[in-house]
Parts: structure tokens; sequence; C-alpha cells
């Protein structure tokens, strides 16, 4: 087989050439060419700049510390200041860092992006093979054999080498622009190598559409249903819906977190790069700095693609990706023009899709997980059976309407299979072979790791324990008692709490303020000395004490915690559906917590903006008698537990510069704001909160409801949607006039 990347060995000699012209990068690295060496080094650093300026301005995430940035910029501007024709002006050195996050907007494709046409069996594939082969001539034909992956396709825009924007496939024509979320993929370049430059010549600085695929590896998306069922909510059903909801998000700081990687291999336009075929395009997208499965062949008979697609199939399970088939594509650029396209599909490829593995077991027992929220999960587990390439003896169900609509039962001869060819998946029983007076499987009443009654919200398939002194949910709800927007304790994290555990210290959050500054500075943190100190009295290997210091620190924010408003202390609690703004709602209603706890669930309903599913939500845990306890032992060590409003109001102006007696006024009650684009004196979440103080309603959308739409700049659709309707538009400078006085412009 010519010209063959193996699935799993080295590439063949055949391969191992470069782009014809081009100079792969590692030799730019090793040529003697000091003008070489700095253009590269400053691509290199170009692209490492700006991919952690965006880490650390728009995602809050650094990955290096500042020294170390620093560093970096320094090298870039010697390079720069030895070699002035190297400025750019994308360089970081030739601008002021930050981001500026902005909704979804509709980008044109520089070509169309066309569908595949699918093989679903070797007859299928054969019969595309023995057209291509009468069209081009038999023999005459070569063909690239890439792997299927299954993500979600995306065009990437690049301008004089610097990355411009990305989108995705959306109707083949027009995508949606994910441009900041696609920054936070670590493998995309934000600058071309300049060896892959040098190989377009006169064209360098032509602008270039890359395709590809964003796909989420196969641990990232077992980690994110693991997620989903721990917090109740519906997992993704295949690593591409995971892939797409990520690629989506709204905040590039979420999609950071999922850890999408990409594939690239096919452009809008070869011209500008000067390659005469697929096999070549594939090399210059390496030599650039791309992402390229290196799974690939140069078949040059159709028993050769026999041969790859039969070795992708065989070893599809071992792959950290998932994929569902081959594309086989004609090689020669020449050849694709003379073979065209049709209405939805270029005539040149074709995607040979792989059948389903699916195995048959027995369902041995349904058991219950109690996930870091609550959530009762059950999960089925069978005889172990391999699928895929691994064996699996368990899969999650998900909830009990999953299990209703497949009708699963213990004893009960189960398909299984991997969804996405990554998560075990049961299909479904085989019905004829149910054993006689086999039960149906229900949902527990109380929670097997504590033993308190089980809740089930209407509307909603999941079934929670909202007990405070579960064991399953402590640790998730301590966290969230000390965060920052709760109680706001500082000092107090994910590291201390875990010793604070295993040390008996914390059963509740109630046990916080019965901590004492001995027992803290007694706790273990997990390390070391690493050599004697006569000093302080310790010999190397001795553990590390957290030591009294930061023992006194934690034991006085603790106190100081004490003085948060009940709203925060609600928040705090973890109630379902309760947020911060929910929180305050009811605070300023009942006042107290004594007064909640009597209050029917009408009463609840009846506050703003509080419906009946987040009245029955509070109810059904101060319901929980363990709950109540918990609030007595709070109240018990200082916690009033009760709201007062003056101070809560003028705590309030204070924090966003509203006068206390104006919003006390309440002047701009019954109005709705939209924020949209950059607001320079505030953010617009505080501007949100000032117009909130005031009285208004802030929604995230324009409708025929909205009183005003205050548009900074770069404001996009939604100040084009605002104009349609006719809802007034506001600048900066009006808003602020708004937030001094209460008074709105006149129509």
């Amino acid at each position: 087989m010519a010209d063959q990347r193996s699935l799993f060995g080295e590439m063949a000699a055949e391969e191992t050439g470069s782009v014809k012209g081009a100079q792969p990068v590692e030799a730019a690295a090793e040529t003697s060419d000091a003008r070489a060496q700095a253009a590269a080094r400053a691509a290199e650093l170009r692209h490492l700049l700006d991919y952690h300026a965006y880490r650390y301005y728009a995602l809050d995430a650094p990955e290096i510390s500042d020294a170390a940035f620093d560093k970096l910029l320094i090298e870039l501007q010697q390079i720069e200041a030895a070699h002035p024709e190297l400025v750019t002006p994308d360089s970081y050195t030739q601008r002021v860092g930050g981001y500026v996050s902005e909704q979804f907007a509709p980008v044109t494709h520089m070509a169309r992006m066309y569908s595949m046409d699918d093989a679903m069996n070797l007859e299928e594939l054969d019969e595309w093979l023995a057209r291509t082969e009468d069209a081009l001539g038999a023999g005459h034909v070569a063909y690239t054999c890439e792997l299927k992956i299954d993500g979600l396709g995306v065009a990437i825009t690049y301008q004089n080498g610097a990355f411009v924007r990305a989108a995705t496939r959306g109707d083949g024509t027009t995508g949606e622009d994910v441009s900041l979320n696609v920054r936070t993929i670590k493998d995309v370049p934000m600058h071309l190598s300049e060896a892959a430059l040098a190989h377009m010549g006169a064209d360098r600085s032509a602008p270039i559409e890359v395709r590809g695929e964003v796909y989420m590896p196969k641990g990232s998306f077992a980690r994110l249903n693991a997620e989903a069922d721990a917090e109740g909510r519906e997992p993704f059903a295949n690593p591409r819906n995971a892939a797409a909801g990520s690629l989506r998000q709204k905040d590039p700081k979420v999609t950071a977190t999922r850890n999408l990687a990409t594939f690239i291999y096919a452009i809008a336009d070869t011209a500008p790069l000067h390659v005469d075929s697929q096999h070549e395009f594939l090399d210059w997208l390496r030599s650039a700095g791309f992402s390229v499965n290196p799974n690939v062949a140069r078949c040059t008979s159709p028993a050769e693609v026999h041969a790859f697609c039969a070795d992708a199939l065989a070893h599809r399970g071992d792959l950290d990706y998932d994929i569902d088939g081959v594309v086989v594509k004609v090689d020669g650029f020449d050849q694709q023009t003379d073979l065209g396209f049709t209405a939805r599909a270029p005539r040149w490829a074709i995607a040979f899709k792989f059948p389903p593995e699916e195995k048959t077991t027995v369902l041995r027992e349904i058991r219950i997980q109690v996930g870091r929220t609550g959530v009762l999960t059950p999960v089925a587990e069978f005889d172990p059976v391999t699928v895929a390439g691994s064996t699996i003896a368990r899969a999650t169900l998900h909830n009990l309407d999953g299990i209703r609509r497949k009708d699963v039962r213990p004893g009960d001869t189960i398909i299984v299979h991997k969804a996405g060819d990554v998560i075990p998946e049961v299909v479904g029983p085989v019905l004829d072979k149910r054993p006689e007076g086999t039960a149906e499987w229900d949902m527990p009443a109380t929670c097997p790791a504590c033993g308190s009654p089980v809740v089930h919200e209407d509307g909603e398939v999941a079934y929670r324990c909202v007990s405070l002194d579960c064991p399953a949910q402590l640790k998730e709800r301590l966290l969230h008692w000390v965060s920052r927007g709760c109680m706001d304790v500082d000092g107090v994290g994910d590291e201390l709490i875990d010793k604070m555990i295993e040390a008996g210290l914390l059963h509740d959050v109630a046990d916080f303020y019965h901590l004492t500054v001995d027992a803290v500075a007694a706790l273990d943190t997990g390390r070391t000395y690493l050599k004697d100190d006569k000093k302080k009295g310790v010999s190397a290997g001795d553990s590390i004490k957290v030591g009294a210091t930061i023992a006194q620190k934690v034991v006085d924010e603790l106190a100081r915690s004490k003085e948060q408003p009940l709203s925060r202390v609600l928040f705090a609690l973890g109630i379902r559906h309760v947020g911060k703004s929910v929180a305050e709602v009811i605070a300023q209603r009942f006042l107290t917590v004594d007064a909640l706890a009597a209050a029917s669930e009408e009463d609840i309903a009846g506050c703003e903006g509080i419906g009946p599913k987040i009245a029955a939500s509070v109810r059904q845990f101060l319901a929980v008698p363990e709950n109540l306890e918990v609030l007595q032992r709070l109240r018990e060590v200082g916690l009033s537990l009760e709201e007062d409003l003056g101070a809560a109001h003028a705590q309030a102006a204070e924090e966003t510069g509203v006068a206390a007696d104006l919003a006390e006024a309440q002047p701009l009650a019954g109005l709705t704001f939209v924020l949209t684009g950059t607001l320079v004196n505030r953010t617009r979440d505080e501007a949100g909160a000032a117009l909130k103080l005031l009285g208004a309603k802030v929604s995230g959308s324009v409708s025929k409801k909205t009183s005003y739409l205050v548009a900074g700049p770069k404001a996009g659709s939604k100040l084009t949607k605002a104009e349609s309707l006719g809802v007034p538009v506001l600048d900066e400078a009006a808003l602020e006039q708004i937030l001094a006085t209460g008074q709105v412009p006149a129509a």
C-alpha cells in the first residue's frame, strides 16, 4: 500500500517527505538562516501570547504565571527589535490585551460546505469505486482514505497567516461565528508557520478558509456525562452532540472546560496553497501547525481502499476519539474538478459508514448512585461483555423515565452497545427471554446514602435527596456554603474542606462554626518537609500542618460570615432552583426563616418572579427535619437568619453606586431593559444589578415587551432586532443618567 500511515504504526517511507517546494517546520527551525529562525520563533511566540492572553482575559483561567507571560513578551519584543520586518499589526507587542465577548453572528463561508454521500455497506462502496474508475480510467486513480470523525464541522479563516474567525458549518452557506470559543481549543493555531506561508509564495497574504471537525475525546465525553448525571441533567447522547453543545456555548469559559480538539482536512479554495492533491494538502496543513489525523492513507486501488476500511473498523475501539466510518476521496485535485458535484455532495468523495456493534448479556441489578447534588441515578449492573474493543459490566440508566421507556428489569437478557462507540448503553430487553414473574423496577422512596425521603418535582425526571446531612452530597454543599456570593468565606477551598471531612470535623454546614484554631491548625496538608529544620523542630519527611496563622484566618473569616443577611444564607443552603436573585426576593418577602418555614407553598409562589416550581422546591427543603435541625444549629452559633431590609438596600446601593433613597423609591418598576455590547463605566452584570435595584426587570433577549435597549460598542443582533421592533435604544451616557436620577428619557 503506497504512501500509507498505519492506524497504529509508523508512517511509511513514501510519506515522510514534505509538501513540494515547502520546508517542514522542524527543518525551518534547524536552518542556519538566522532570519528564518527568528521568523519561526516570532510566529510561535505570537501564538503562545495570544493563547495565554485569551486564557487570562477572556476565561479567567490562566495556565502560566504573569512572570512567565512577561518573559515570552520580552523575547518577542527582542526579536522584533532585531528584525523590524517581522512586526505584524496583530502582534501582541502592537496592541493592548483583553477580549470582548459577543453573541453569535452569521458568517458567510468563502465557498459552500457540501454534505457527503454515504455508503452503508461494502457493496455501495464498491459501486462508487466502480463509477469513479469508469469515469477517470481504471488504474489511473489514487484515493486518500481518512477516518470519519464524529464531531461538528467548523470553518476557520486566516488572513496574512493570522487567525481571523471561526464558524460552524450551519446550512453550508452561512454558519455561526464561534471564534471566541474556537480560540479556547488548544490545537487551533492563531498564526500559521513561516514554512507554510513561504510555500504560498505571492499568495501568502490571501485569505484561506480551512475546514475540519471539532470533536470531544472519549475521556472528556465520559466526564461530561458523569457530571450531568450527578446534577440531574440529561446527558449528551453522543460525542458529536457534546462537541456541538460545547462549541455553541455563549460563555467561552464553559467551552474551555470541555477539552475539545480538532482535525483539519479540507479548504474552501486550494489555489493559494499551490498543492495538487489531497495528500499534499494534508502535508501542508501539518507544516502550517494544524492538527491532522495521523491515520490516513494514499491508496492506488479499490483493494487498498478495502484494506484501509477493514483496518479502521478493527481498531476503532483503540482510538481516543469517536469515528463512525472512513471518508474516501479522489486524491488528485484535477480529477476532483473533472468529477465535480451533485446538488448536495461532491462526486469525488464518499463516506463508508461502520455498522453498529451490539451484544447481549444479563441484567443482574439496578443500583442507585447518589450524586453530589442529591440526584439519584439508576445504574445497570450486568454480566461483563466485550463491546467495541473493551469489556463493560455497567451502564447508567439515567433516570426512571428512561427505564420505563426501555422497559428493562433485573433478570432481563438485554442488548448493550456503546453510544457513539464510547459510552456503555443499554439498548433494551430481549422480551422473549424475560423470566416469568419479573417485576417492574421502581425508584426507592428513601435515599440509600442517608435514609432521608426522596423527592420528585412535577415535570422533572430527576429524583433527589434534599437532606443537608446526606454524606453523598456533603463536600459540594460545604463548598457552596463558603463560596463567593454565598457566605463568602475567604481561604476555605476544596483541599482544606477535604481535610476537614477526613478528620471528622464537618458533617454539615453548621459544623463550620464549631471549628477551633487548634483543630484546623493540626490538619495535615498532605505535603511533607523536604529537609530538616531545627528551628521549626521538624525533620525531612514530616507532614506539613495547616498551622496557626492560616487556621486563625479561617476561623476569623467564618466568624465574619455570621453577619451575612438572610438572602445569602438561603442561597448558601443550596436549595434547588434558589439562586442569588430568588433568595433575595424570598428574604425580602418573609424577612425571617421562621416566617418562611411557616409559609404555604402558595404564599411562596406568590412572590414576584417565583412560580410553583421554585415554591415546591423550597417547601420540600423545609419539610426535611434534618434541614430544620441544621437551621436551628446555625441560629444557635450566631447567625441571625433574619433580613434587615434597610441594611440590605444600603449594601446593594453601595455596591452599585445607586442612591439608597432612589433604590427605595423603585422608580423603574414595570420597565424591562436589555443590555448589549461593551460598556465602559461598568460591566453589563453591574449595570443590570443597578437597574434591578431601581425596580427594573433585566432580560437577556429583545422582544415587543422590552422597554429600552442599552447598546454599547460592538452591539450585535440584539441591536438589529430592537431597531426592527421599534424598541428605544439608549447609549451608556443615557444609562448613567437613568441610574443617577431614576428618570427615563421622554418618549
